[in-house]
């Protein structure tokens, strides 16, 4: 019996019946929280010259799965993605098991043609007519491309010859933006101390007033202003800066709009809610994770361009006849205007999901993080010992637990966070606004429901409260 007989057996489909049923229940912990000495002298990490057989492997599996994080869990609410979506994992299996690369339509077929539709398709959520793009690596590397596509235009022979003169070329975005746009001038040769931060309101969407103002203050010190990002749902909290006034005022100065819906983009899927992204069809480019709002496996992100031509004028190179060939199939080839070669097939597990669930229960499912991001911020302006510390524009809610007894709430509420992860009750990450460290609760687990979000708050409130019954009024251990 071969190895791929051996698969076949019922012990790898009860491995992962038995994590997702695990993953499914209360009663299960969110994370072991094991030091990284504990898990060495636990699992068995030897590698050897003989190898191991299958059974050993299995083994290894069940070990793997049972000290990861459960992102999964109902009470997981570390990042900005959650929940467990079958149509996704049945995606990645396939994917893996084709073994894909998605340079030429000759080896991906299918492939590229379901990219090619999503990119109509989600091209047309945002409101471009005829877009183009692709699934990439990441919503870092979405605003990395757009940044470069942005330079390229300004510096039309940057791409053979260049930047002398990167330090001239200016990029703007709010002072609340992902950190990848500092990554992201670093790559392109113009440096991150040319991404300027434009202050943001008390919700944390952008003031078009102060960018505009910053622009003629760029161009009266004689630099060129070539690229403004905009966010669709900021990292912390979650706001949205208002395109359409941005969209203007980028139109009026020829410059590159970008809009980085990484956290955001879901909004499109919902009529009730996609007026937070108004202006974003007059944009130039937006980055759309779909491993986010929509539930995907890690990574499922797609970067859409407005105007087609663009991707290919900025990425092609010469000498790759070796791969792409003069064929009439070969205008279907997606590697061309790629930054990558090899590309795995991300669009399969968002096709699988869009053909099995449908646009209304996703729109559903889009409206039911805002309810319950609703439902939350009530629990914590309705009790005396929670402070809401950012108002609530999306499905971030930003808070804290306050008592006159405690000395720095800022320890403190870090201290609660920890303990609650170390008992494996929930993970939520924290974050700062100003000085100010908050628990920032991100609701995107599709699977959650009121009695989860009581759940959190009442282990986080007994944390707090035993916490305080110790002495333990700074929060430290």
């Amino acid at each position: 019996m071969t190895d791929r007989d051996k698969f076949l057996d019922d012990r790898i489909r009860d491995i992962i019946n038995t994590y997702i049923r695990e993953t499914e229940s209360d009663l299960t912990p969110v994370t072991r929280h094991a030091p990284p000495s504990r898990l060495i002298e636990e699992m068995d990490l030897s590698l050897s010259r003989e190898g191991c057989s299958l059974e050993a492997l299995y083994t290894f599996i069940e070990e793997y799965l049972k000290n990861s994080v459960r992102t999964g869990h109902r009470q997981y609410y570390n990042q900005l993605w959650s929940g467990f979506s079958l149509p996704g994992l049945l995606g990645e299996m396939i994917t893996a098991l084709t073994n894909t690369s998605m340079y030429t339509y000759e080896v991906a077929p299918v492939a590229t043609i379901l990219e090619t539709e999503l990119v109509k398709k989600m091209g047309g959520l945002v409101g471009y007519p005829d877009p183009e793009g692709q699934f990439v690596t990441g919503g870092s590397n979405g605003n990395l491309l757009a940044m470069m596509i942005a330079r390229n235009r300004e510096r039309a022979d940057a791409r053979r010859k260049g930047i002398r003169d990167g330090q001239r070329l200016v990029a703007f975005v709010s002072d609340q933006a992902h950190y990848s746009f500092e990554k992201a001038a670093n790559v392109i040769g113009i440096g991150s101390d040319q991404v300027k931060k434009v202050p943001s309101d008390i919700k944390g969407a952008m003031f078009p007033e102060e960018l505009e103002k910053m622009l003629e203050d760029t161009m009266e010190q004689g630099l060129v202003p070539f690229f403004i990002g905009a966010t669709a749902g900021t990292t912390v909290k979650g706001a949205f800066d208002p395109c359409e006034s941005i969209a203007a005022i980028a139109a009026g100065y020829k410059i590159w709009f970008h809009i980085d819906a990484s956290h955001g983009g879901g909004v499109f899927l919902s009529p009730k809610w996609r007026h937070l992204t108004a202006g974003s069809e007059k944009s130039d480019s937006i980055i759309w994770n779909a491993h986010k709002m929509m539930g995907l496996p890690i990574t499922c992100s797609m970067f859409l361009v407005r105007e087609k031509g663009h991707m290919l004028q900025t990425f092609t190179v010469s000498g790759t006849d070796y791969i792409f060939h003069d064929h009439e199939l070969g205008v279907h080839d997606l590697g061309p205007q790629s930054l990558q070669c090899g590309r795995r097939v991300d669009a399969l597990k968002l096709w699988l999901s869009l053909k099995y669930y449908g646009d209304d229960a996703y729109a559903a499912r889009i409206e039911k993080f805002f309810s319950l991001s609703a439902y939350a911020e009530n629990i914590v302006t309705g009790h005396s010992n929670l402070e809401l510390m950012a108002e609530r524009t999306s499905v971030n809610i930003c808070f804290r637990y306050t008592s006159p007894h405690i000395r720095d709430l800022n320890a403190f509420n870090k201290k609660v966070r920890e303990e609650m992860a170390s008992r494996g009750l929930n993970l939520v990450n924290y974050a700062f606004i100003g000085c100010d460290l908050v628990i920032r609760l991100v609701l995107l687990n599709h699977e959650a429901e009121k009695a989860d979000i009581d759940r959190f708050f009442d282990n986080f409130i007994r944390t707090a409260e035993g916490l305080l019954e110790k002495g333990d009024k700074r929060g430290l251990s």
